[in-house]
């Protein structure tokens, strides 16, 4: 949370109400944009939490260190004198727990025997096929880890800031920063990252030295501020360990709209219905957003959801997040 001088707080205009304006103005205009990259996917307004950057803010895509804001905003009505930024981590790659359940429908992809070798009716060719032959590249070491493209992610962020608020994100500031994340990996490699690119700002064409012996030190592990639930004694016993508080996540994964997209990819992979369920369908679906942010590529796996497909597990992830 890096703090501006305490000149600063002569600003005419409240600085909190201005700062939060400008940053609501710039998502306005990301929300806006539409994209013109060739790999983006129609099912990415479903993937949650599993969106590529670029496809939140296609701004990215042509210069992914310009912010963008509205010009007239800041300027000359008020200077910023603190910035508070909840940030999520960047791009990283699929957990131990996914890439097992995606190795086991590939499995049952590559064995499908006399099921295999029919073109979909859909979409003219044989899907399950092409997902079969093509290799697994996805390993159980990668557990969630933040991928080089997350630490590009970050980085570029920490560019963005800096343009965007040049006098809070000035040199004589920068060991006045202070980032706090939690003990996962991915988000502690994020703020390494962070700061490796903020360090770079102000030292171009350096190489960034160790986090530890930056001005502002490294990012503060605090996993009882970041990860509030695991600490919340209410949420681990009415819901983390409640048998009954997943009712009705359970439910709908057994219910009528999962058993309907349950047979129309089990007809377009044509695989037996009975070898699928709801949590192999989600990996698969995620698999399509995995592909396009990792490797910035359409995914086989894109082809075997439409639109109308993709609600169902959103909704299914909506029923568990409304616990």
């Amino acid at each position: 949370m890096p703090r501006g001088p305490g000149r600063f707080l002569r600003a005419p205009v409240a600085p909190a109400a201005a700062l939060a304006a400008a940053l609501l103005s710039s998502l306005a205009r990301c929300s806006l944009l539409e994209s013109g990259d060739p790999v983006a996917s129609a099912l990415s307004p479903y993937f949650g939490t599993k969106t590529r950057y670029e496809d939140v803010n296609p701004g990215l895509l042509p210069n992914p260190e310009a912010p963008w804001r509205d010009p007239e905003l800041l300027e000359g009505t008020c200077t910023p004198v603190q910035l508070v930024a909840v940030i999520r981590h960047g791009t990283r790659y699929p957990t131990a727990k996914q890439i097992r359940k995606l190795r086991q429908l590939h499995e049952l992809l590559q064995a499908r025997g006399p099921w295999g070798g029919r073109a979909s009716a859909t979409s003219g060719r044989d899907v399950g096929a092409v997902l079969a032959d093509r290799p697994l590249w996805y390993a159980d070491w990668m557990d969630g880890q933040l991928v080089e493209k997350g630490r590009q992610d970050m980085r570029q962020l920490a560019l963005r800031l800096a343009s965007l608020f040049p006098t809070l994100f000035c040199r004589e500031n920068f060991g006045r920063l202070r980032l706090v994340t939690s003990s996962k990996h991915r988000c502690v490699d994020s703020g390494v990252a962070f700061l490796q690119g903020l360090w770079q700002h102000y030292n171009p064409g350096l190489t960034p030295p160790d986090v530890a012996d930056m001005e502002c030190g490294p990012p503060r592990i605090n996993d009882k501020l970041m990860r509030f639930f695991d600490n919340c004694k209410k949420f681990l016993t009415e819901v983390e360990r409640n048998a009954t508080a997943l009712y009705h996540v359970e439910a709908f994964k057994t219910g009528p709209e999962m058993q309907d997209i349950l047979k129309k990819v089990a007809a377009t992979l044509q695989v037996p219905i009975n070898d699928l369920n709801a949590d192999l369908i989600q990996v698969a679906f995620f698999t399509c957003s995995f592909d396009l942010a990792i490797k910035g590529i359409k995914s086989p796996w894109c082809d075997v959801f439409d639109i109308d497909d993709a609600k169902i597990p959103e909704r299914e992830r909506q029923s568990r997040q409304g616990l």
